[in-house]
């Protein structure tokens, strides 16, 4: 029985993410659990590409990614239950975030999207099989 469920989103792919929110939404809905929904933001922070923006790049962009996180929500599950919902943006790599966010909401199951994956996906390893693979609770994979 899952106490939390945590749906992490790319936001480059509409029809995806709706479908993993979707998912997402039922499971939580099955055991009555709290859906937190994720967002990854590269960290541009401590590079020397961070010279190449303003100083308030990054909060403006938590800013909007935060709104986009609340109107998909509301679009795939409605304004009721969407109300409820924890919405996070982090900021770093994207699997050690959402494993972060994971254990410090204590997470009994993440629902993550997964693409086909190509050559550089088996060299490189995708968000999502390195969440599987480090992951402490169970992960759902929707394709």
């Amino acid at each position: 029985m899952s106490k939390s469920v945590l749906c992490a989103v790319e936001l480059s792919d509409s029809a995806t993410d709706k479908m993993v929110l979707a998912q997402a939404g039922r499971l939580a809905d099955l055991d009555k659990a709290q859906l937190d929904v994720v967002n990854v933001l590269p960290d541009f922070g401590e590079s020397w590409v961070s010279g190449f923006f303003e100083s308030h790049h990054h909060e403006k962009a938590i800013e909007e990614t935060t709104e986009k996180l609340e109107t998909l929500c509301a679009e795939v599950l409605g304004k009721d239950r969407n109300s409820k919902i924890r919405h996070i943006v982090a900021t770093g790599t994207a699997y050690q975030e959402i494993l972060k966010v994971a254990k410090a909401a204590g997470t009994d199951l993440i629902v993550i999207g997964a693409h086909k994956p190509d050559l550089k996906d088996y060299l490189l390893g995708p968000n999502a099989a390195r969440v599987i693979r480090h992951s402490d609770c169970s992960v759902f994979v929707v394709r």
